[in-house]
Order: structure tokens, then C-alpha cells, then sequence
């Protein structure tokens, strides 16, 4: 068994979790895509991620809907979640973060490294980034 983090990607967008799954890859992380809430609840809990990056809109069930059921999951609740969504308004940011969110990124405001960056922050594995201002 090796011990590469495993990172769940919800992103019903199949161009951009292409992109993001092959560079999780190439950092050395195991990734899998799912592409509605409803699979990515049962990712969770058969894939068991170290860290779930997760899309804000998405069919079936929201991005906000998964991560209230995975905090209210005790098998689940302990899995550090970054939001990766196009939604920019503060009340979304604040919703998130109300519901226990780890990290929230907005896609127009950044790019993959930064969400790579962040990844890897949130699994221990580097130190905080410098914030830029």
C-alpha cells in the first residue's frame, strides 16, 4: 500500500477535472473524479479521500449539500474539503464556511497551482503559502 494522499475531485465540468486530475497525478497524489454530489457522497465513503476538492453547483445535489452531509457524517466528517467553485459572492464564501469548509477557492481567481498549492497545505504537506496582496 503506498501511502499517496488521495484526493476526490467533484467537478461536473469534464474539461477541467481532466486538467486537474492529471496534474494531482503528476504531483503524486491518487485521484478520482466524480461528477454530481450524490457520487461524490459515496466517494467519500468507499474512496476515502484525505481531502475532497469540491464543486459549489452541480446536478442532483450541491456542493453545498455534499459538505453539510459529510460534516454531519461521522465517518466523513474529518475530511478536509477545499470548495473549488465559480460562485465569488461573499454570502456563498460565508455559507461554506458556515457549513465547516476547510478552504474556498474561486475558479476565476485562481489557477491550478494555487489550487495545488492549497491542496498540499491542507494535508500537512507545506508550509501556509505567502498570502498575495
Amino acid at each position: 500500500m503506498d501511502n499517496n494522499k488521495k484526493i476526490l475531485l467533484v467537478e461536473d465540468d469534464s474539461a477541467l477535472s481532466g486538467v486537474y486530475k492529471s496534474r494531482l497525478e503528476m504531483e503524486g497524489f491518487e485521484a478520482r473524479v466524480v461528477n454530481n454530489g450524490e457520487k461524490a457522497l459515496s466517494a467519500a465513503l468507499d474512496f476515502k479521500p484525505d481531502l475532497i476538492l469540491l464543486d459549489a453547483m452541480m446536478p442532483k445535489i450541491s456542493g453545498f449539500d455534499v459538505l453539510d452531509i459529510l460534516r454531519n457524517t461521522p465517518e466523513t466528517s474529518n475530511i478536509r474539503v477545499i470548495m473549488l467553485t465559480a460562485l465569488s459572492q461573499p454570502k456563498d464564501k460565508e455559507r461554506a464556511e458556515s457549513l465547516g469548509v476547510d478552504d474556498y477557492l474561486v475558479k476565476s481567481q485562481v489557477v491550478i497551482g494555487d489550487v495545488v498549492e492549497r491542496v498540499k497545505f491542507h494535508l500537512g504537506m507545506i508550509q501556509a503559502p505567502e498570502k498575495k496582496t
